[in-house]
């Protein structure tokens, strides 16, 4: 299969690029407002974006012209979307408003809608929304929702808060699982933090990198847990997205410089 690259949030059209020639294969230009996120289904068969136009829109990976799918029912702008990693019809995505709803692609419908809205108290009294939320890898039985300064982790089949993952002092813009569904890292501007969902540790702490004094905004970074060790940095450019193909491994960074670079 082609290997394939996105490059769209922050616009409202998105691009795909092949990895191979690094040349564009295609523009997705269908939103009316800025894409918020992007992600490719397990097969890499799809791929799913959403914008603040309060629509999610699904896109054929082969011949991404135009959406097969759109859907719409979001009250506020989409901030975050994901694929079900086992179900490839399943799409799950988050709003402004704290809305979730998850969209089976093959009924063309909403399954099911729930709020989960986070009190913030270093901006004063008020209730807050998940603006990036990821499924756990390979058996899908989390959902993290990041808003504000806190991670929830939701059951997918009973929409419950199982933990709620607190200890940044800033807001939270990222969050990543590893392959293995039994770490993941929250990231603010001040510190990332890793967690542990092995059997028995679930929701600990297991490593905090904090940025003395300065900013996580430009580096690029892949980190052995075991040993705390990094092993590629770069400072050119704020960075601001990263994501590992499971398939080729290679790693991809955009940047507020206008580029998109692949890392082996």
């Amino acid at each position: 299969m082609e290997g394939f690259v996105e490059d769209g949030p922050l616009d409202d059209n998105a691009v795909l690029w092949y990895t191979d020639t690094l040349k564009p294969k295609s523009t997705l230009e269908e939103h009316s407002g800025l894409i918020t996120d992007v992600r490719f289904s397990p097969s890499m068969s799809r791929l799913a974006t959403s914008s603040f136009d309060k629509t999610v829109r699904v896109w054929d990976a082969d011949s991404p012209g135009y959406s097969i799918r759109t859907y719409m029912g979001h009250s506020g702008n989409v901030m975050s979307l994901d694929f079900h990693p086992t179900k490839d019809d399943l799409i799950c995505s988050c709003d402004g408003d704290g809305e979730i709803r998850f969209w089976s692609i093959n009924n063309r419908s909403c399954t099911r809608a729930f709020k989960v809205l986070i009190l913030f108290p270093l901006c004063g009294s008020g209730w807050y929304g998940p603006w990036y939320l990821r499924f756990q890898p390979r058996l899908g039985k989390y959902l993290a929702a990041a808003a504000e300064n806190v991670v929830s982790i939701l059951d997918t089949e009973t929409q419950t808060c199982r933990h709620s993952l607190q200890g940044h002092t800033k807001p939270i813009h990222f969050v990543c699982w590893d392959p293995s569904g039994e770490l993941l890292a929250s990231v603010s501007a001040d510190s990332v933090r890793v967690w542990s969902f092995a059997s028995g540790s679930e929701g600990e702490c297991v490593h905090e990198l904090s940025c003395n004094g300065n900013k996580f905004l430009s580096c690029v970074s892949i980190l052995r847990f075991n040993h705390g060790s990094l092993l590629a940095v770069t400072r050119q450019g704020f960075i601001a997205a990263l994501a590992v193909s499971p398939v080729t491994r290679l790693v991809s960074s955009a940047s507020h410089d206008k580029f998109v670079k692949l890392w082996k």
